[in-house]
């Protein structure tokens, strides 16, 4: 609890004493009264302090307005206790509020620590411990084990883990070595890292991201933006008909008395405070936020999570969101029953190679490698290897390579690319290699249609062939291949031409060559946004992980977000409006405003902080 939180709870528990001695001592008038107008000072000073300010400026029609008009109002009709009633349980009302937003803050200031403090600056032999501002591209840092990465760079020397909790929401920690990336926010758990730095602070990971999560609040949903203009327009009408309800019936009808009419006017005026609307539909989408942020899902503003509730059409890009984009061997065919074998003799062959899908295959091969067996290596453009092991004649590349060397070898039908192996011009086997799909992307595309998405589309540049049976496999429902980018943002525009009018249609990209499909859908979604900046600056919304699975997760936080705040709306107009026909008729009295006011209030804040904890408790 903050400093003026435990400092407002001090006075509001002292007014309350007064306000018991005053309601249950027996007291001399005089000195009842005398207790009464102490509890009010005690607790509202500060709102008739506020409420002058804010006329001064020229805001006059606020709850601090209403709240000292009618508590003035209650001391000229004698009604002492009633009106020191009001303002205690209004500043109860007042303390749940900035509870419920410290509570709601905390979740998000979580993601704040990741702000480093400090850079380990390796200046020759020396370390200097300076600011991360201070440090440079090119620059040399150490990372000791229990300290927070500061800035994004290159491991040059050690191994460690790092947690990356704070980032994805991950709770297992990220194993790295000399040649990784890592990026700023996380923290190294147990070697020593030297790090060259690839990026200022100002452009680093953590940066970007503390930057979205400062502005996400300033985006309002279309609920929120409705809750302002109402409380604009509402307000002033309430005090106008509250006027209204305390001169017009006693001067047309003469048996009726002026104090009756004021203080159903007063009565009534407490009523109509907005508190509870103003307060929890703002702080329901608070909630929801750090909710998203808690599970490693950046939300860029309140509109995005409440347009998350309404998706209707999914559009995936492929490689990279539904595919891990990285080879794998998917399957070794042998003609004489020994897989082993043509596995070694193609990882041999790609030895020296650095290109995709030789790494896949020395992955798959997983042993050293003698590179000192290799002669006469020759690279064949476009089709292949030639070369020699163990005095043996070997080719290694796809059908072209095999046809030009006239080696026979099968016709293969195969999703993925298939690399031939031939030892002495006869083939001994081959290779099926594809992009390998992501272990959640099936979860995904299942949660998602459960959770009311009505269409899933696939748009990727590659192979229709390939692109299909991803799609069957994902049970994705329309498939769109071999586009250029121009193609994707022409294909989107037809989709969206297509949605329905209240429908929104979400786009789900890697951020890094999406930027203009990101840009065009409602909402646009990148995944691995770590350490990825074109993700953080295209997107609406950066899910952290490579997880599918977390676009489900980040629709349920904003329908549940979004049901949050139309209870909060349903609950709290409906009740004000039945208390504020009975104050007006004269059948509900200021205790009666007070529960319709604070009460409400109360409630609604909160259901309001139930947002906090829709996050899923595995993540």
């Amino acid at each position: 609890m903050t400093k003026k939180l435990k400092r407002n709870l001090k006075l509001i528990l002292v007014a309350l004493i007064f306000f018991m001695v005053g309601m249950l001592a027996p007291l001399p008038d005089i000195y009842e009264k005398g207790v009464f107008v102490i509890s009010f000072l005690i607790v509202g000073l500060p709102v008739l302090k506020k409420a002058g300010e804010n006329i001064w400026r020229g805001q006059v029609f606020d709850e601090n307005f209403l709240m000292s008009l009618a508590t003035i109002g209650a001391f000229a009709l004698q009604d002492f206790a009633e009106a020191a009633a009001v303002m205690l349980f209004y500043q109860v009302g007042e303390f749940f509020q900035s509870y419920a937003v410290n509570q709601s803050r905390k979740s998000i200031a979580a993601l704040m620590d990741i702000r480093p403090d400090y850079a380990n600056l390796q200046k020759g032999e020396e370390i200097v411990k300076v600011s991360p501002e201070e440090v440079k591209v090119g620059d040399l840092i150490v990372i000791r084990p229990g300290e927070r990465v500061p800035l994004d760079g290159e491991i040059l020397q050690g191994f460690s883990s790092l947690d990356t909790a704070a980032l994805t929401g991950e709770s297992l920690p990220k194993d790295v070595e000399k040649g990784d990336e890592v990026v700023s926010g996380c923290i190294n758990q147990t070697g020593v890292l030297t790090v060259k730095v690839s990026k200022e602070f100002a452009n680093s990971t953590v940066a970007k991201i503390l930057d979205l999560v400062e502005n996400a609040s300033s985006k309002k949903a279309n609920l929120e933006n409705f809750i302002t203009r109402f409380a604009r327009y509402y307000t002033p009408t309430v005090v106008i008909i509250a006027v209204l309800l305390a001169l017009l019936p006693p001067i047309l009808f003469t048996s009726e008395t002026f104090s009756d009419w004021l203080y159903r006017a007063i009565t009534f005026l407490v009523i109509s405070c907005p508190c509870a609307l103003v307060i929890s539909v703002p702080l329901s989408f608070f909630g929801g936020l750090g909710a998203a942020s808690k599970a490693g899902i950046l939300i860029k503003g309140s509109n995005y999570l409440e347009a998350l509730a309404h998706a209707e059409t999914i559009v995936f890009d492929k490689t990279g969101t539904l595919t891990k984009g990285n080879f794998k061997v998917m399957d070794i065919h042998s003609n004489n029953g020994h897989p082993e074998k043509v596995l070694e003799t193609a990882a041999y062959a790609e030895a020296f190679s650095t290109h995709p899908i030789a790494i896949s295959i020395k992955e798959a091969y997983g042993k050293k490698i003698d590179d000192t067996k290799v002669a006469d290596l020759q690279e064949i453009h476009g089709q292949g290897m030639t070369l020699k092991l163990k005095n043996k004649d070997i080719a290694v590349g796809n059908v072209k390579l095999m046809q030009n060397l006239k080696i026979k070898c099968p016709k293969v039908k195969a999703v993925g690319t298939v690399i031939f192996v031939a030892v002495q011009g006869e083939y001994i086997g081959h290779l099926e290699i594809a992009d390998e799909i992501k272990e959640d992307a099936a979860l995904a595309l299942q949660s998602l249609k459960e959770n009311g998405v009505v269409r899933t589309v696939m748009l990727t540049g590659d192979r229709k062939e390939i692109a299909l049976k991803i799609a069957e496999e994902l049970r994705i429902d329309k498939v769109y291949a071999e586009l250029l980018p121009i193609d994707k943002v022409n294909q989107l525009e037809k989709i969206l031409a297509n949605k329905e009018r209240d429908g929104q249609l979400l786009y789900v990209g890697d951020g890094i060559n999406d930027a203009p499909v990101l840009a065009r859908s409602d909402v646009g979604i990148a995944m691995g946004g770590i350490g990825s900046d074109a993700a953080i600056e295209a997107a609406d919304v950066v899910i952290m992980t490579d997880e599918p699975s977390k676009i489900a997760t980040a629709m349920k936080i904003a329908s549940g977000t979004v049901a949050i705040a139309r209870q909060n709306v349903v609950f709290a107009i409906g009740v004000k409006l039945i208390i504020l026909g009975l104050g007006a008729c004269g059948y509900a009295s200021i205790w009666a405003a007070v529960f319709a006011d604070v009460g409400v209030a109360v409630i609604a804040i909160l259901n309001a902080m139930r947002a906090l904890f829709l996050a899923p408790k595995n993540n």
